[in-house]
Parts: structure tokens; C-alpha cells; sequence
């Protein structure tokens, strides 16, 4: 789930802001730590300008008193609610006036700073390298309350790319013994295990935390956080299928956080409301939220994994209702959030399904961008539209002949590949005698920098038996499900698998079933007469597109034209 409450900030007094209250007089009669006490006040609330107007005039006192670690504080309140830019200027000038300050405080804080202002603008790389950085500075000067919000800030960012049992390991542990935290950070923390707790379905557990955090808000007249409650709140009736529940709650939520976009709890708001409605049917309303959603997107250039999940559904909304132009607009706003989300989150982009690749939308965008053109040409002149669809069709004509060719090429190779090696004698696997009685071997869940000798020998007996009975055939085979059918864990199969595969345990179970079904088709008529689905099925795979872009990718060519060259080649043996 996307994560939109920011990670922790340094609160510039230490104090509870609540602990002092002020006169709306002159700025004049309150000394540093006052202005701190009164920015940190108005910026909690949202008072974004009364909070610009203390943080002037606190630079400006600064400097005339020539203090220079007030004017870091200062130059410190300035970054809040301005321009990338502008904000990064103001953290280096930070960093300029503290080289001579505490450095128990210095330069950790100066890292959290840029690991919180690169967070908000999602350079998601850069913020957790700056608050890496932090925590090696924070534990060097033993400062609890920053090795605190570093901790806290990295699990911020494991929640935000879905790592959520690594996150509710930290969360768990600041919310209930850290008395460091106050209670304004106490509730970013909370909202955010029970984000966590939600997407692992640990209803119960976020369902008894979203009550507290709701009446406590409610006992503080603290609207804001209420609002965030109510909308967690949201999303758990989605998770119980209480979708009517849960858009009476978002669109309260809706309503409070819709006056400034920049808040991007209303972007959570949103993406939720709309699978609410999805749950109720109403393809429409969650249209309206979605496109909403993506306005905001563009506004604030935000981002989010689930964003794929918004556009794929706005995508065959409209291809649904023929909209094409709309359909084109949405799978190119998917293409450029789909660039930047891998670049983002690499490592987990293969842990999310993918229901559009980008090579297919590439293909179908330039379809309907031809499609687009023929229809204006039409208007226009019926001679221009003949010829342009003359040339496409030449275009196509020829690449079709062409791909086709070396389609066949590439098949005919590996057929006869595969029959030589048929004919080959295999090799006998040498297996160290002592392992012909090992029954089990009980591997801790560890993970260590080597595996030793015997315990390499034995996954690999292992795996050759996996291989041999031909196991990669059934369905729903993971590395965890292997891994305990012969009493190992994840890690040491993971790491046999690479050093002596070399390959990962996805590409190495897509080969041997690939490596399997090239050989079958070659000797069994009856399964060359299958469907691609029930090919799919006998393999292990979901569904026939899983399948087939795993043929292609190992093979290079498609299995209908693999099928026909072997069947050429049976008639071509028979005549001669």
C-alpha cells in the first residue's frame, strides 16, 4: 500500500509543541526556543504561512545577533514547505553554519534533514542513502533520540516499498519502548503499523489501534490525525468487504484532506475510495476517484507502486467504452510511471504482478496511434488514407516475414539440438558416497556468508532429484515450498542454485520446465495436438500468458512456430 505519511521529522524545540501557548502579539517578545515551540505549533497544524513568517523573522534575529547556531536553526526552519531547489540551498547552509556546533547533534541532523526532503519528492534512493549516513553518525555520537528517528525513517521507507515485515519489526519496537518519541511522533508510527498490519492481514491487530488512535484523536480535538485514522480505517472495512462502511469513512476523509493536494494523505484517500467503490460495483465513481488520483499525480509529482493497479483499470475502462483517445492518454501515463517506478523500486518490481508489460502497451499504444491517424486522414483526404494504410501494411507485412523467418530459424536449431543430444549417452552425476545415507539434514534459518561442502552436495542431490521426477511440474512451486520439501531453508537454496545454476530460482525453474517441453513436443504427437493453455497447465505455469513469455524468453521463438518445425521435419524424414 502506498505510503503517505512522512517520516518523522526532526522536531526543531524537543518539546511538545502543545506545552506552551502564545498571544498573537509581536514576534519580538519571544527568545529562539520560543519561535521554535511556536513554528513547530503551526507547522503541525498546517499553518504554512504564519509558519514561513516565524521562520523569517528567526533567520533575520539570527543574523543580527550574529548567533551562528541560531542561524543554522534558522536556515533548518526555512527548508519547511519551499521548492526542491530552494530546500536542498537552505540544508547546505545549514551544514555551512553547524561544522563549529554540538556534535552530538551535527551531522546527523543535517543527513535526516536531506533524507526527509528528498523522501517527500521521491528520490527514494537518495533519501535512504542520506539517512544511512545518519544513523552511522547518530550511533558514533550514542544519540538515542536520532538513532531513533533514523531507525524509524528507514523503516518509513521498507513500509513505503512494501518490506512490511521488516518495518512492524521497527515500528513495534519504538511504539512500545521508546521514551525518546513524543506523542505527535507516536501517531505517524502507529498509522503506519497499522498500514503494515493491514497489508499482511493482521486485521485484528490494526483494527484494535485504529480504535485507540480515533478516540485519542478525539479526546485531543487533534482533527488531523483523526481524519488519518478514519481513513485507515477505510482501508480495513475494504480488506472485510465492508465497502459501503468504508466510503462513508473515505469520503469524510476526502472532504478534510482535499483542500491541499500537496497533503498526500489525500492521494491515500483517493486510491482507497476507489477500490471501495470497485468492491461496490460502481465502475464510474471509481473512474472519478482514479482520474482525480492522477491529477493530483501530475500536480505534485508523487508516486506510488499501486499507481500500475490505478492505471491499469483506467485503461480497460476506456477500452471497454472504445475510448481510444483516453485509453492511449492513460497507458502513456502508465509508461511514465512505470519508467520511474522501476527505477524507484527495482528490487520490487518482480514482487509485483504485472498486469500490463511494457513492450505489449508499447505495441498497442503504436496501434492506436495509427488507429487515431487513419481516422483524421479519413476526414481529410480518402487517397492519403489508402496510401498510409498501404505502407503500414507493407511495413508490417514485411516484419512479419521477417520475424517469422528467424522465428523458424531459431526453432529449427534447437530441434536439432535437441535430437542430437538425445542420442548422446548422459553423463553419470557423481555424488560423494557419504551422502548416500543422508535422510535429512536440519539447516538453522540463518543466513550465513558460505554454505559448507556437505550441505552443497546435499541440496544438489536434492535438486537432481527435483529434476529427475520432473516435481517443476506442479503447480504453485516456490523456493520457500521447495526449500521445506527437503528440509532446507530459502537462503541456502537460493545460494546453490546461484553459484552452482547460476541462475536465480525463477529462471531456473522456467528452464527446466522450458527444457522439458521442447523435448516432449519433439517425441509426443498427441501433446504437439494440446492448447497453449493446457500446455500451460501440464507444465505448472497460471496461465498461458505466464507461459508463453517464458517460451519466448528462453527460446526466442513462440511454440506454435516451434510445433510446426517439427512437424516439417517429421514429413520431411518421411519422404526421403
Amino acid at each position: 500500500m502506498m505510503k503517505l505519511i512522512f517520516p518523522i521529522l526532526l522536531m526543531l524545540s524537543n518539546l511538545i509543541y502543545a506545552q506552551k501557548t502564545f498571544k498573537n502579539d509581536s514576534l519580538k517578545e519571544y527568545n529562539f526556543l520560543d519561535l521554535k515551540v511556536k513554528f513547530d505549533d503551526y507547522y503541525y497544524r498546517d499553518k504554512t504561512h504564519e509558519s514561513k513568517i516565524i521562520a523569517k523573522y528567526f533567520l533575520q534575529k539570527a543574523k543580527n545577533e550574529k548567533n551562528e547556531s541560531q542561524i543554522a536553526e534558522g536556515y533548518m526552519l526555512m527548508q519547511f514547505d519551499v521548492p526542491f531547489t530552494d530546500a536542498l540551498k537552505y540544508i547546505d547552509s545549514v551544514k555551512i553554519y553547524s561544522k563549529k556546533l554540538d556534535k552530538k547533534v551535527y551531522p546527523a541532523k543535517i543527513y535526516l534533514l536531506r533524507g526527509n526532503l528528498y523522501f517527500k519528492f521521491d528520490y527514494l534512493k537518495q533519501s535512504l542513502d542520506n539517512y544511512i549516513l545518519a544513523l552511522r553518525y547518530a550511533k558514533e555520537n550514542k544519540n538515542e533520540r536520532q538513532i531513533a528517528f533514523t531507525e524509524l525513517n528507514i523503516a518509513f521507507l521498507q513500509n513505503y516499498i512494501g518490506k512490511y515485515k521488516e518495518a512492524t519489526k521497527i515500528f513495534r519496537h519504538y511504539l512500545y519502548n521508546a521514551n525518546s518519541l513524543h506523542n505527535i511522533e507516536r501517531d505517524q508510527i502507529q498509522q503506519n503499523l497499522i498500514d503494515a498490519y493491514i497489508m499482511l492481514n493482521k486485521l485484528d491487530s490494526a483494527k484494535v489501534l485504529i480504535k485507540g488512535g480515533i478516540q485519542s484523536s478525539l479526546k485531543n480535538k487533534d482533527k488531523y490525525n483523526y481524519y488519518k485514522y478514519l481513513s485507515l480505517s477505510g482501508f480495513y472495512n475494504i480488506k472485510k468487504e465492508n465497502y459501503k462502511k468504508a466510503v462513508d469513512e473515505l469520503l469524510l476523509c476526502k472532504k478534510y484532506f482535499s483542500t491541499d493536494i500537496t497533503d498526500l494523505n489525500i492521494n491515500y484517500t483517493l486510491f482507497v475510495l476507489g477500490k471501495a467503490y470497485i468492491g461496490l460495483y460502481k465502475k464510474d465513481k471509481a473512474i472519478q476517484s482514479f482520474t482525480e488520483l492522477d491529477s493530483n499525480v501530475q500536480k505534485t509529482n508523487n508516486t506510488f507502486p499501486e499507481l500500475r493497479e490505478v492505471y491499469t483499470y483506467l485503461i480497460d475502462y476506456y477500452k471497454e467504452k472504445n475510448d481510444k483517445e483516453k485509453q492511449l492518454y492513460y497507458i502513456e501515463r502508465f509508461l511514465k510511471i512505470d519508467i520511474k517506478l522501476d527505477e524507484q523500486f527495482q528490487y520490487l518490481s518482480t514482487e509485483l504482478p504485472k498486469k500490463y508489460d511494457t513492450p505489449i502497451l508499447l505495441q498497442e499504444k503504436e496501434n492506436i496511434i495509427n488507429d487515431l491517424e487513419n481516422r483524421k486522414i479519413i476526414l481529410f483526404s480518402s487517397i492519403g488514407i489508402l496510401l498510409t494504410a498501404l505502407l503500414l501494411l507493407s511495413f508490417f507485412y514485411y516484419k512479419s516475414k521477417n520475424t517469422e523467418k528467424q522465428h523458424r530459424k531459431i526453432a529449427q536449431d534447437l530441434i536439432n539440438s535437441i535430437e542430437r543430444k538425445n542420442l548422446e549417452t548422459p553423463k553419470a552425476v557423481l555424488v560423494p558416497e557419504q551422502l548416500q545415507n543422508i535422510k535429512e539434514i536440519n539447516i538453522e534459518d540463518k543466513t550465513n556468508k558460505t554454505i559448507s561442502e556437505e550441505v552443497t552436495q546435499f541440496i544438489l542431490k536434492e535438486l537432481e532429484n527435483f529434476e529427475t521426477k520432473e516435481f517443476f511440474l506442479k503447480k504453485g512451486i516456490t523456493s520457500a515450498s521447495l526449500a521445506k520439501s527437503i528440509k532446507t531453508n530459502t537462503t541456502y537454496l537460493s545460494e546453490v542454485i546461484n553459484t552452482q545454476k547460476g541462475k536465480n530460482f525463477a529462471a531456473y525453474l522456467n528452464d527446466l520446465r522450458i527444457d522439458y517441453v521442447l523435448n516432449r513436443l519433439i517425441k509426443d504427437k498427441k501433446f504437439r495436438s494440446y492448447k497453449v493453455v493446457a500446455v500451460a497447465e501440464e507444465l505448472g505455469y497460471n496461465n498461458e500468458q505466464s507461459f508463453s513469455l517464458a517460451f519466448k524468453k528462453k527460446t526466442g521463438t513462440t511454440l506454435s512456430i516451434y510445433i510446426k518445425e517439427i512437424e516439417k521435419q517429421i514429413v520431411s524424414k518421411k519422404y526421403k
